[in-house]
């Protein structure tokens, strides 16, 4: 009889401790279950023109979205490059800011001055320029996001070419939400800047509020650029990869679009 209650009791310990494992393991794949329907999608602005870190962006260990300008010496080239790696092209459309000169613009650019007629063809030879595009997104143009009359045209654009549209934010008064909701037209909304400094030091402290973001919402999109920035904004992106996997699964802009 003391065997007996002595298996028993083994058993039942035994049971327990099995138990308690399988429900351990069983929340620890809910969580990470959890945690990957979160996802993060880069952006690279400023392709177009060869400029630094332009490699090394196109060679991340992970799916990015790459923003090409039109009208530039190697627009075509890396849009075909982007998407014969499997990333997502943008036209990355010049738009006028508030402040700056026109000419940092490049061109074919979009300015207040122009008929709703030269901006219509100014936006329609962008889209011819830039092959495998699946949307735009604006290259500055804190000012022309603010003004309805011109975003009503080029969004109108979007949906006549089933393009969607990533409002970048270089203002607090984009107008691009409400006129895309007035035409119906997919738009999303850029969360950070990773290098609006250039310096190591600040694309470093944006990568933390990236991975912050990350964390407290269900989608982020994150925009950097080639040129000045490029190479250390490449080697941070690429530094930060394993941590984000950890918690987000990334994407291409067009798998966040509504």
């Amino acid at each position: 009889m003391y065997l007996k209650k002595k298996w028993l009791a083994i058993l039942l310990v035994t049971l327990f401790i099995s138990m308690t494992s399988y429900n351990s393991t069983s929340q620890a794949i809910a969580e990470k279950g959890m945690l990957t329907t979160k996802r993060i999608a880069i952006v690279i602005d400023d392709f177009g023109n060869d400029q630094q870190g332009t490699r090394e962006m196109m060679e991340l260990p992970v799916p990015i979205t790459v923003a090409v300008m039109p009208f530039l010496p190697t627009t075509k080239r890396d849009a075909e490059w982007a998407h014969q790696l499997g990333h997502d092209v943008l036209i990355h459309m010049p738009m006028e800011p508030v402040h700056g000169k026109k000419s940092w613009l490049g061109p074919g650019a979009i300015t207040a001055d122009l008929s709703d007629e030269e901006i219509r063809q100014r936006v329609l030879a962008a889209i011819d320029e830039v092959p495998f595009a699946i949307g735009m997104n604006n290259h500055m143009g804190s000012k022309v996001t603010a003004d309805a009359r011109i975003m009503r045209i080029i969004l109108q654009i979007c949906k006549e070419k089933n393009l969607l549209y990533l409002d970048s934010k270089t203002t607090h008064k984009s107008v691009v939400k409400p006129v895309a909701a007035e035409l119906g037209v997919k738009i999303v909304e850029n969360n950070i800047f990773m290098d609006d400094v250039y310096t190591r030091n600040h694309i470093s402290k944006q990568a933390v509020k990236v991975q912050k973001h990350v964390k407290d919402n269900d989608s982020t999109i994150v925009i950097g650029h080639v040129g000045p920035p490029g190479k250390n904004t490449a080697s941070v992106l690429k530094q930060s990869v394993p941590a984000i996997q950890e918690l987000a699964q990334f994407v291409t802009i067009s798998k966040l679009a509504p």
